[in-house]
């Protein structure tokens, strides 16, 4: 399969774990299920996923447990964007080109689905089909990846980036984006018992991988639209954030983001022509309009 169709069969494989730890329970209230299930099963390129699965496929990782662990990244990164949405955070009004969970629910129950997301990913991390023997390290990884000196440690880095410099920058798009990123392609090493020297090169093309995205994401802030993009533009600019294409400009940042790409591919030397569809999810992050 070529890399949209490798894309597409890893969004498959997550969606039908996530649809399935979704289902209607006489526990769920129906309208907090309904609004977890508009968070995640409506649209999204489930790119974190496949990374999981494609970085699993390296050691030849049975499809069941890879999907199971896809499925808990795309909970924690869509719980992230559905607080990040929120009135407290970026306050926007369309995400994947739909209203935002607060918009089309209400706050208090837009932040008990990202609550509830949190849980569930760490639920899928730790059951069945994921083996016991790497369940534990899979979960620390993931809380590491997204908790305060990850993810969330950047988000808040990115509501106060004002005048930051260049490396300031790079350090919290590292925390708010790479390191889910890194840790998708990190798991995937887990899951499959990898050497130290494959695991350190998984990482290092997903911290390459991770700032490629970000700052391609900056720069459809700036040139691209709504439409394409499924949400709201020029919002950086407008909140007088630090970006680095606002540092350096768009031209600057497309030079820097092809060297980039190059530099996440001779990462993957290791894997020879296994890691043709990684090397591709390199180029797809920086000529996405999405």
């Amino acid at each position: 399969m070529d890399f949209a169709a490798r894309l597409a069969a890893a969004a498959e494989a997550t969606n039908r774990v996530m649809d399935q730890a979704l289902q209607p329970s006489p526990a769920v209230p129906d309208r907090l299920l309904n609004a977890t299930r508009y968070a995640t099963l409506a649209g999204g390129k489930r790119f974190r996923p496949f990374l999981v699965i494609e970085s699993a496929a390296l050691f030849d990782v049975p499809a069941d447990a890879a999907a199971a662990v896809a499925a808990a990244f795309e909970c924690l990164h869509s719980y992230s964007l559905v607080h990040d949405d929120l009135p407290a955070m970026d306050d926007d009004d369309l995400r994947r080109g739909q209203p935002t969970v607060h918009k089309a629910y209400d706050e208090a129950t837009a932040i008990l689905v990202g609550d509830g997301l949190q849980a569930l990913a760490f639920e899928l991390i730790t059951g069945d089909p994921v083996p016991s023997d790497v369940a534990g390290p899979l979960a620390h990884l993931l809380a590491r990846a997204s908790g305060n000196a990850g993810m969330v440690g950047g988000q808040y880095r990115d509501l106060n980036a004002i005048g930051l410099d260049a490396e300031g920058i790079r350090l919290m798009q590292s925390m708010k984006t790479g390191r889910l990123i890194a840790g998708a392609c990190e798991a995937g090493a887990v899951l499959g018992r990898a050497d130290a020297g494959a695991r350190a090169a998984l990482v290092r093309y997903g911290d390459l991988l991770g700032e490629a995205f970000q700052l391609a994401d900056d720069l459809l802030d700036v040139e691209g639209t709504a439409e394409e993009t499924g949400k709201r533009v020029g919002k950086d600019a407008g909140a007088d954030k630090a970006t680095l294409v606002g540092l350096i400009g768009p031209a600057a940042a497309r030079a820097r983001l092809a060297e980039i790409v190059a530099a996440a591919a001779d990462t993957l030397a290791p894997f020879g022509d296994r890691a043709s569809v990684l090397r591709e999810a390199s180029r797809f992050v920086a000529d996405r309009r999405s």
